[in-house]
């Protein structure tokens, strides 16, 4: 599926000095903030050809739905019910009577309007400070018809930029792999996703082993690892077009490819002898640089941000622990020191946390801490869970969780979860099928 162009027609108005509204992200679902998000109103005459292909009946109220869903699940907002509004769409959206929606308590107000002009489709939306009585942001997108779901996303990525000063993590999808069959025997395939779900989509067919997904940060290209006739290979997947190539064929076992934050490298672990180092190599030359050198097993590495620094975890003070070395492998440090053992660790794309898996006294954690090992947070315990991976706003962390079998060898499942920074809004991210491995893309719209 090639990205669509949206193409942003206009930018009204944003009068952030004079907004009274306020979303405090640091403390999770804590007040979420009352918004009223209404029906966007349609041209029937317009959209009654396109919603009859699409299959859809009222693309107004469609769209709609999926920025009220979207808001409603950051924990961050309360989408009022639409059956307490008094004003029909298409009026509030040229002039709203504030004082109706601040009788049912909104504090802010999504109105909108879509239309068909030329065979396109043209979305405009606005976003109202009811407290104020003031209009903060309006915006007009156009695109194909079948684009209609990802105008829904970035609306709520505008919105939520508007109302909390970071941008949003909506216009994005996740790669995952999906499993399904007995835990002894499991078929896994590669599969992509709206980030709500939707137009599932999958990558490969099952007939090979697939592991550890990760975007490449600037464009929809995907690295992951596959065993062909039981040796471990390393891919690029180009997702628009569904070219694939081999990376290369390497001595020994391959662990946890990502790319680097410009996303000309791609960072591994390969070990050899029963023991594993970090490896770059360079997509472009296809030159391999090897960056650590220790007799103890090095693996799970990830560029910060900037690219300066990586971290990884290692056993080399005699158990896992997290470190962190420039990213030429000098200047090695342990930062974590806490009680239990620690994996998997993740930069987060705003350079300030690095998350993790910690397993202590039988039970797994995600957490964060600081870059330098300080203000360790444990966000979710269970059974089993690994892989965080972050929003591109670091504000969420996806997972997945495995369920223990019970005496029978049966029960076993693995699911996808999300949670907020804070440790709040914790939830079950829907897919078809079992699944693991998650990896976030950035924003598809930037």
């Amino acid at each position: 599926m090639n990205l669509l162009r949206i193409l942003l027609l206009f930018f009204i108005l944003q009068l952030k000095a004079y907004a009274l509204i306020e979303v405090d992200i640091t403390r999770g679902n804590l007040s979420p903030l009352p918004i009223a998000v209404s029906p966007l109103s349609a041209n029937k005459d317009s959209l009654t050809k396109f919603e009859n292909i699409l299959k859809k009946k009222d693309l107004g109220s469609e769209i709609s739905l999926i920025v009220e869903n979207n808001l409603r699940l950051t924990g961050l907002f309360n989408p009022l019910k639409k059956d307490a509004f008094l004003q029909k769409p298409e009026i509030a959206h040229l002039k709203p009577r504030f004082e109706d929606w601040s009788l049912i308590k909104a504090q802010a107000l999504i109105t909108g309007k879509v239309e068909i002009i030329d065979e396109k489709l043209r979305v405009e939306f606005r976003l109202w400070d009811v407290l104020a009585a003031k209009e903060m942001l309006a915006l007009a997108f156009t695109t194909v018809p079948s684009n209609w779901r990802r105008v829904g996303h970035i609306i709520t990525d505008k919105v939520y930029e508007r109302l909390t000063g970071e941008k949003g993590y909506f216009d994005t999808r996740i790669i995952y792999v999906s499993e399904e069959g007995p835990k002894t025997k499991r078929i896994k395939k590669l599969a992509i996703m709206d980030q709500d779900g939707f137009n599932l989509k999958y990558l490969t067919l099952g007939n090979e082993l697939v592991l550890t997904p990760r975007f490449n940060p600037t464009n929809q290209m995907v690295t992951y690892l596959s065993y062909f006739r039981n040796l471990p290979r390393v891919y690029l997947l180009d997702i628009e077009t569904g070219i694939q190539e081999v990376v290369g064929d390497f001595p020994g076992m391959t662990f946890a490819p990502r790319f680097s934050p410009d996303g000309k490298k791609i960072i591994m672990s390969f070990a050899t002898g029963g023991n594993s180092d970090i490896y770059t190599m360079d997509l472009e030359n296809r030159v391999v640089e090897r960056i650590t050198n220790h007799s103890s097993i090095d693996t799970s590495p990830s560029y910060s941000p900037d690219g300066k620094y990586i971290c990884f975890n290692s056993d080399r003070s005699g158990y896992q622990q997290i470190y962190v070395m420039k990213s030429d492998g000098s200047n090695v440090k342990r930062i974590s020191f806490g009680k239990g053992l620690y994996g998997t660790p993740v930069w987060s794309p705003r350079g300030d946390l690095i998350a993790f898996t910690k397993l202590h006294k039988g039970k797994f954690y995600i957490g964060v801490m600081r870059t330098d090992g300080s203000g360790e947070r444990l966000l979710t315990e269970n059974y089993y869970q690994e892989a965080p991976s972050w929003s591109p706003n670091g504000r969420v962390l996806i997972f997945y969780r495995e369920t223990k079998t019970d005496e029978k060898g049966e029960g076993f499942s693995a699911k996808l979860w999300s949670i907020d920074l804070t440790g709040y809004n914790e939830r079950k991210v829907p897919t078809k099928t079992d699944a693991s491995d998650p990896s976030w893309s950035s924003l598809l719209s930037n």
